[in-house]
């Protein structure tokens, strides 16, 4: 039986063990480093950004008092920083850019019967849409739909990873969703309609 997150969180901190920390980053790196690529929209940030969260998480293992899932600590780590980066780059980016890393897991589709070309580029176009509608977000409503929308976390998880009621994440989603709408619908996008 695998080893509870909290189990190999006391053995890293009591007993000094780093393979148990190891096994705790093998766990959760992809999602930490899927959150960050969506929080940076730059894989390479998104790759330091991951590092950096498991090195100041073991560097805190003696703050960590286990009121939280280990997991819940992580992404709050990784939001912070990702933030921080944020915030200190000297121009705006946009992603209008071709090499959105965040399009490549949407855009490979390898069903055989949606290898039509111009379906793909509809779908490209659409996902860069809605790529460029999250980024006209603020960061507390982008952070909470790609933590919920995105990662699949529910209400009460991202409630604990951002410290905040239940109520606030779901009127940040459903404000979100109802700006990401209208943004949709002034550049073409008929969000509720037949899936152009």
């Amino acid at each position: 039986m695998k080893p509870a997150d909290r189990d190999l969180v006391e053995r890293a901190k009591n007993q000094g063990d780093a393979e148990a920390f190891g096994q705790l980053v093998r766990r959760h790196q992809q999602r930490i480093h899927r959150l960050a690529v969506h929080m940076l929209r730059d894989r390479a940030e998104a790759e330091d950004v991951t590092q950096e969260t498991f090195i100041r998480a073991y560097q805190a293992l003696p703050r960590f008092d286990g009121r939280s899932e280990p997991y819940t600590w992580f992404y709050r780590i990784t939001i912070n920083l990702s933030l921080n980066r944020i915030r200190s780059r000297k121009t705006s980016r946009t992603t209008h850019d071709t090499d959105d890393p965040r399009l490549d897991g949407v855009l490979v589709d390898k069903r055989p019967e949606t290898s039509d070309p111009a379906l793909s580029a509809q779908r490209r176009e659409l996902y860069e849409t809605l790529a460029a509608g999250i980024d006209q977000l603020s960061d507390t409503l982008r952070t909470t739909l790609i933590l919920v929308c995105i990662d699949g976390r529910s209400h009460e998880d991202v409630a604990q990873i951002l410290g905040a009621p239940e109520g606030t994440i779901a009127w940040r989603i459903h404000e979100a969703r109802r700006k990401l709408k209208d943004f949709m619908q002034t550049r073409g996008f008929d969000p509720e309609g037949d899936g152009t």
